[in-house]
């Protein structure tokens, strides 16, 4: 048996589970209801996946320091598919005022000027605030995106450090790796099953389709 099987056969459930759930959504993709509860039903696994892995790290007095008000990631690009995002833009404008959306546009649109002429390290190394942050907390937590779910550390001051010198190449917070692969694996299972009724999964920075 091979040294990571168990952990490529858990990986590949995750993929099947999102495929599983996408599929319904795909046989009538034109319903934004239909596919935006996919997605709901989506995050929820996830969540509940890192539920039970924080349980398990405070039984084993291993820290999870992610918590609500703790905003370091929420600085770097984050990377989203289309229908992610289709799924927060309806979120923000169901739930926010339209004084909080024009805020919220407004800020995406001078985040994504700002990045406009970045490439490769230079974008992924670069630090500015998401748009959906305020007062250090995400004003639209319950829909964000498939990667800030999955974006767990088990030490601040790695996050700190990566924050405060984001161009040193050693430097990397200390992130949990299979909530991270286990989520990826998930979307990419959901995303196949999409492609199959010829939907087109895009990605992109969560500031290039904020309230576009």
């Amino acid at each position: 048996m091979k040294k990571n099987q168990p952990f490529n056969e858990y990986l590949r459930a995750f993929y099947s589970d999102g495929y599983r759930i996408a599929i319904n959504a795909a046989e009538s993709i034109d319903s934004k209801e239909i596919l935006f509860s996919a997605i709901e039903e989506m995050y929820q696994q996830i969540d509940e996946l890192i539920v039970s892995i924080s349980e398990l790290s405070q039984r084993q007095n291993t820290t999870i320091d992610c918590k609500k008000g703790c905003q370091w990631c929420c600085h770097q690009p984050v990377f989203a598919m289309n229908y992610e995002l289709d799924y927060l833009n309806f979120f923000i404008k169901t739930n926010l005022k339209t004084r909080k959306q024009k805020d919220i546009q407004a800020r995406a649109r001078g985040k994504a000027k700002k990045l406009k002429s970045l490439t490769n390290d230079a974008l992924l190394n670069s630090k500015h605030p998401c748009p959906l942050l305020e007062n250090g907390m995400c004003i639209a937590y319950k829909a964000r995106p498939m990667a800030c779910r999955i974006y767990l550390s088990t030490n601040l001051k790695t996050c700190l450090k990566f924050y405060n010198t984001p161009n040193d190449k050693k430097n990397f917070p200390a992130l949990l790796d299979f909530p991270m692969q286990a989520g990826r694996m998930m979307n990419e299972g959901f995303k196949s099953a999409l492609k199959t009724v010829g939907f087109k999964p895009e990605e992109f920075r969560i500031e290039e389709k904020l309230l576009d």
